[in-house]
């Protein structure tokens, strides 16, 4: 009788302590699923106070130089402030020639410069060469998301935040392009790779989107062909210049590239730099040529500047279009930056 006491005496106390056990890892369950709530709730706190930054797409100024940047004041005052999760700058000059105290004013072109430039000559495809040269460098960064190219000579119109919001509230490209008709620069010895009616003329100061400028950087078809059959009569032959078409390659290539893709749907047909080629009707014979208008100091008046901002349309006269400038869908003024500036005349804009 005794033992049967014991066994269901040790029974109860087994049952009490498994009882005894349960609680205690219901409580530490408990405990665990409180804590992680507290520590939850101070992580969401701290997130709130906190918010993560996020990496806003950026613009990569793209400038084309041929050693100093002599406008490098002005573009000091358009990158300051807390803009510099925004945008990014590369330069291009000659071969071995270095941004730094002694040949720039300007923190934000300090060790700028690429480090594989080339020797650029004017109307060759160098020009090309060192375009390309300048994308493949700024693509490495995949905050990149526009690629806008600009001489040495240019200066921008507007703040940087304006400027900004104009170029990515679109997710086109600015390339200026449209049908060479007149002036016989088609090589036919580019036939049949690149097609006459795939022929473009515009501007060399583009801005392109990501795909666009991967599309420039990658291309092996086309810029082969702009090597060997398009140049200036006057560098290529100057001796015999029917011997060469008188193509300058800069003014042809990306809007040919473009439309030899089947991309035009995807481009703003103009550009965004502002250059006066109105050179017949200049006073001054020294100004008549090939080359745009040079902005003296004696030109560089308020006047001047808001002249160029007023300007909200452009014809294009081998199209018969004119093209109206918008941004976000409404009207706009047609360009955020102008050349060509001499040094002087800039600084003068920018104490004014």
């Amino acid at each position: 009788m005794s033992k049967r006491k014991a066994s269901i005496s040790q029974k109860s106390h087994h049952k009490w302590r498994r009882k005894i056990i349960a609680v205690l890892l219901l409580g530490f369950c408990f405990s665990t699923l409180l804590l992680v709530e507290m520590q939850y709730s101070r992580i969401k706190t701290l997130a709130s106070l906190y918010p993560p930054t996020v990496q806003k797409p950026k613009i990569a100024f793209l400038f084309i130089a041929r050693n100093r940047l002599p406008m490098d004041m002005v573009w000091d005052a358009f990158f300051q402030g807390d803009i510099e999760l925004r945008y990014s700058i590369f330069v291009h000059s000659r071969p071995g020639f270095i941004l730094n105290k002694a040949t720039t004013r300007s923190v934000y072109f300090l060790n700028r410069q690429v480090n594989n430039s080339i020797q650029v000559d004017w109307g060759g495809a160098s020009m090309i060469q060192a375009e390309r040269i300048l994308l493949e460098a700024a693509l490495t960064d995949p905050s990149n998301e526009r690629f806008i190219f600009f001489s040495d000579s240019c200066i921008p119109l507007y703040n940087f935040t304006y400027t900004y919001d104009y170029i990515m509230s679109t997710s086109n490209s600015y390339v200026d392009s449209f049908a060479d008709t007149k002036e016989g620069r088609y090589n036919p010895k580019m036939h049949p790779v690149v097609p006459v009616h795939n022929w473009r003329k515009g501007s060399q100061w583009v801005a392109l989107t990501r795909k666009h400028a991967e599309i420039v950087v990658q291309d092996d078809i086309v810029f082969p062909l702009f090597q060997r059959h398009c140049m200036a009569i006057y560098s290529a032959n100057p001796a015999d210049p029917s011997k060469e078409h008188n193509c300058i390659p800069d003014e042809h290539y990306v809007s040919t590239l473009l439309a030899q893709e089947g991309l035009e749907e995807e481009i703003t047909r103009r550009t965004l730099s502002h250059t006066s080629w109105d050179l017949q009707s200049s006073k001054d014979p020294k100004r008549r040529g090939w080359h745009p208008v040079t902005y003296k100091l004696a030109d560089a008046t308020l006047s001047l500047i808001q002249s160029i901002k007023d300007i909200d349309n452009i014809y294009f006269e081998t199209e018969y279009r004119r093209e109206w400038c918008t941004s976000k869908g409404i009207p706009s003024p047609c360009f955020l930056f102008a050349r060509k500036f001499t040094r002087p005349a800039a600084l003068h804009l920018l104490n004014i």
